[in-house]
């Protein structure tokens, strides 16, 4: 075997090894396993602790390659957002998507809650959804349609609090209820 193939079959098996991991932490969490044990994420994949410190150094690591796909659909949307012809009609469905997505992807419910992110692809992807955001609400305000003290990081701090509320008891049609509840309230 060359050494080439070697190291290819290498990167290989550790590429099907942090598949495994995810895989188990994501069963973990779907499960209502939100503590995200580091111990628990190895068992479940039938690897070492170690193994999963050197793929994931941190819970936090952890959470973000999880949302890693959720993330790149929020920032699509958002930019897809921001492109609306009809701000308002942007900004619901940036709402909407924001919230469906967290609902059904709860590690990305608690990356868009950090206040920091590790991972590079998780720091540009944020930038890029803030971006978008940010040229949402600036269209938004000058056609007078949110209020004028209305920030990116508001927005992402009350679409947090929006997808707790639903988490712990709302119905489907509450979500919709809040959601528009929400929007009145960005209203000028």
């Amino acid at each position: 075997m060359s050494p080439t193939t070697n190291a290819e079959s290498l990167r290989a098996d550790s590429a099907r090894v942090r598949a495994r991991m995810l895989a188990a932490a994501r069963d973990r969490m779907a499960a209502g396993g939100l503590d995200l044990s580091m111990n628990a994420v190895a068992k479940a994949a039938g690897v070492g602790v170690g193994t999963v410190y050197r793929h994931f150094p941190t819970r936090q690591a952890l959470l973000e390659s999880l949302a890693a796909q959720s993330l790149e659909t929020l920032v699509a949307t958002a930019v897809a957002a921001a492109r609306e012809p009809d701000v308002g009609t942007g900004l619901a469905a940036l709402l909407r998507a924001g919230l469906r997505i967290q609902l059904s992807d709860p590690a990305l419910a608690e990356v868009l809650a950090a206040v920091n992110a590790v991972c590079a692809e998780t720091l540009d992807l944020s930038r890029d959804l803030a971006a978008a955001i940010a040229t949402l609400l600036d269209r938004a305000r000058t056609e007078g349609a949110i209020r004028p003290d209305l920030t990116a990081d508001d927005l992402r701090r009350l679409l947090c609090g929006l997808q707790h509320a639903v988490r712990i008891g709302a119905t489907d049609d509450d979500a919709d209820r809040y959601l528009d509840i929400l929007l009145a309230g960005l209203r000028p």
